[in-house]
Parts: structure tokens; sequence; C-alpha cells
């Protein structure tokens, strides 16, 4: 059993009314809340693209809060897959995810 202080990857995608409804900005200002480093992203086929790297309770929470989104949003649905932590710093926005 891990200590609650490992580190954990979450590559997400979040679907629905998320483009266009400042998503990528208020994950960023979540994301510097909780202290959970990655990137977000719009991705051509009108998702969102994120990465968290944290402790799994706050990766987790970032998850929770995508699933809701900000107030102009309508989160569909959200597909998680769990990575091996990569050492992301800091947590901004990128403009060009795959």
């Amino acid at each position: 059993m891990t200590t609650g202080q490992s580190k954990v990857r979450a590559h997400v995608w979040i679907a629905g009314r998320v483009q266009g409804v400042a998503f990528r900005a208020y994950t960023v200002d979540e994301a510097s809340v909780r202290g959970v480093t990655g990137w977000v992203g719009n991705i051509p086929d009108g998702r969102v693209e994120a990465v968290f790297e944290g402790e799994r309770a706050v990766v987790e929470a970032m998850i929770a809060w995508c699933r809701k989104g900000p107030p102009a949003a309508r989160v569909s649905s959200v597909e998680v897959i769990w990575e091996e932590p990569m050492g992301e710093v800091g947590f901004g926005i990128r403009h060009s995810a795959r």
C-alpha cells in the first residue's frame, strides 16, 4: 500500500461543451490552487485534453472538478487513463495539444 505521498499522473479527455467556455483558464486556476502540475489544451475534435500530476487525492479532486467544469461548460463525459508520472513542472495551457 502506498503512503499517500506517491505521485500519480492522469491523462484526461473531457467532452461536451468544453471549448469556448474558458475551460482551460479555469483548469489552470483549479490546478494552481490544488498544487497539481501538468497542462491543458483544446484538441481538434472539440474535446479538452489535460494531464494532471500530483498526489492521488489531489489528482482525483481535479478529475472530479473536470466532470462539472466552469459555469458555462456542459460536460458530457470524462475519460481518464492513469500513466506513470513524468515529472511535469508547473501547470499551463498547451496551444498545440495533439
